[in-house]
């Protein structure tokens, strides 16, 4: 027969089995990663997408060309001051001198794509090279045979600003400025309802603030080496003030100077341009990365519009007559995207699929709706 303490010991081990049970069956519900691996959460919130027009992939990746640091390749004036500022025994070093935060951050914090030295490749695919089809392809998702001049025609396509401009989580939250005058055409600003800011025109819809008035005044009458568009620093500033004041979702920024001064074959100010424009970003950066809605919630593009030739005669110019010029460079960097730095031997990619990949960053499927653009770059993207 069972004693006291028999019994006693069996009720307490049936006890003990049924609460080590019920614990296992709280550990398993509550920490579904001891089953399986927790899905990665998406983080962007915020997109800043720059472009530089017309910056060559050869001076991204490889810095200043020895051959053009002189008066009669590349019109420089002074010579040692130019080698002083950009000329580095390597490359590498070269490249960094000329552009420290993409190649500071961006590449070792994100991606770099289109050395082809590397076996990267990054082109256009409207076939003619040159900037509106170039921001069309960039901004739809596709080559438009319709888009092939640059006439102030206004796009028949939607691009992906006004795309997201129109979703509930967007609307008056967007926000494009650019330095060239046919951006309001670019983007169909007629139609497409948000922000534009482009060429000499004052910011009429935006903030009232000392430094945008101050920045409408200048735009009017600080001197014009260009009729198209003022020198970079205006429209940086405006979108700069834009940021810090109205506080967009999607902020865009078109700078022209990089193409403007290489017309006018002169190399020291294209590459003083391209420097600014990589300061530039680097304030950007540093600024969302100061304030709660932006920090750890954006992602930053950054890219061309076209290439140029190559060679001491091409350089300057860029077209369908220089198939070389299809050639860009583009760049992510933002908490959803895996940190893989300058890419080498891997497939091109092609500015048709930067559209898709700005709204796929922010959890947003163009391609869906937009079936004949590109794909997006999966390796850009959360994995």
């Amino acid at each position: 027969m069972e004693t006291r303490g028999e019994f006693l010991q069996g009720v307490c081990m049936k006890y003990l089995v049924r609460c080590c049970a019920v614990f296992a069956w709280m550990i398993f519900c509550c920490t579904p990663s001891f089953a399986a691996p927790a899905t990665q959460r998406h983080q962007t919130e915020n997109v800043i997408f720059v472009m530089t027009d017309g910056l060559r992939w050869q001076e991204v990746f490889r810095g200043a060309d020895a051959s053009l640091l002189n008066k009669e390749n590349g019109g420089v004036d002074d010579v040692p001051a130019l080698q002083k500022a950009y000329w580095r025994d390597t490359e590498e070093a070269r490249r960094a001198a000329l552009m420290p935060f993409l190649w500071s951050v961006v590449a070792k914090q994100g991606q770099v794509y289109g050395n082809q030295d590397k076996g990267s490749e990054a082109h256009v695919t409207n076939g003619l090279n040159f900037s509106y089809p170039g921001y069309s392809e960039t901004l739809c998702g596709f080559a438009d045979p319709r888009v092939k001049s640059n006439d102030k025609v206004p796009n028949p396509n939607v691009t992906v600003l006004e795309w997201l401009s129109q979703r509930q989580h967007y609307r008056g939250k967007v926000a494009a400025f650019a330095a060239w005058d046919l951006f309001p055409f670019i983007l169909n600003a007629a139609r497409a309802g948000f922000t534009i800011d482009a060429g000499y025109d004052a910011l009429s819809n935006g903030p009232v603030t000392p430094r945008l008035e101050l920045l409408n005044r200048l735009k009017a009458d600080g001197p014009r080496i260009w009729d198209e568009e003022p020198i970079d620093a205006l429209p940086f500033y405006t979108a700069l003030e834009y940021l810090k004041v109205k506080k967009p979702r999607i902020l865009y920024l078109m700078l022209g100077e990089t193409d403007d001064w290489a017309h006018d074959r002169n190399y020291a100010q294209y590459l003083h341009a391209a420097h600014r424009a990589d300061a530039y970003v680097e304030t950007l950066w540093n600024t969302v990365q100061s304030m709660r809605q932006y920090q750890h919630r954006t992602t930053l593009i950054f890219s061309s519009d076209h290439g140029r030739g190559d060679g001491l005669r091409d350089w300057k110019d860029h077209g369908e007559k220089i198939p070389s010029s299809k050639y860009i460079w583009m760049a992510f960097l933002g908490p959803d995207t895996p940190v893989r730095g300058e890419r080498s031997r891997i497939p091109a990619v092609e500015q048709n699929q930067i559209a898709a990949t700005l709204a796929a960053f922010l959890g947003e499927d163009y391609v869906s709706d937009v079936p004949k653009a590109g794909k997006p770059i999966s390796d850009a993207l959360p994995q």
